[in-house]
């Protein structure tokens, strides 16, 4: 069962480096790249919607939230493409993960923002 979850998770990797490569490719149309990016930039974020510290709840997210996620971008860009980036993927699979801090920063401060937002409505 362990190598059944190991295989499922290496699969996932795979298909999030597809998506991220197929963000760049100027033949996906532009409402499926502002979709793809959004489950790019989730799965790769180390901020969830749900904290990993909230017993089940906190993993819950990324178990069910990044497949659903990765499963309609994936329907959403040509075949065409999704076949050019899995050569892409696989190399970038040896190499490793990408690193963006742009969208990395702009996740931050965007929670940053909505932490003062509460603060500012449970003060007022």
């Amino acid at each position: 069962m362990f190598d059944k979850i190991k295989t499922w998770a290496r699969s996932l990797k795979r298909q999030i480096f597809i998506l991220y490569f197929a963000c760049k490719d100027e033949r996906v149309p532009w409402h499926a790249k502002v979709f793809t990016a959004c489950v790019v930039a989730y799965a790769f974020s180390p901020i969830d919607i749900i904290p990993d510290f909230i017993p089940i709840l906190g993993y819950l997210d990324d178990v069910i939230l990044v497949p659903i996620g990765i499963m309609i971008a994936l329907k959403m860009i040509p075949k065409n493409v999704l076949t050019d980036c899995e050569v892409k993927a696989e190399e970038m699979m040896k190499n490793g993960k990408p690193k963006n801090w742009i969208v990395g920063s702009l996740i931050v401060m965007i929670w940053v923002l909505i932490i003062i937002w509460l603060l500012y409505i449970l003060i007022v």
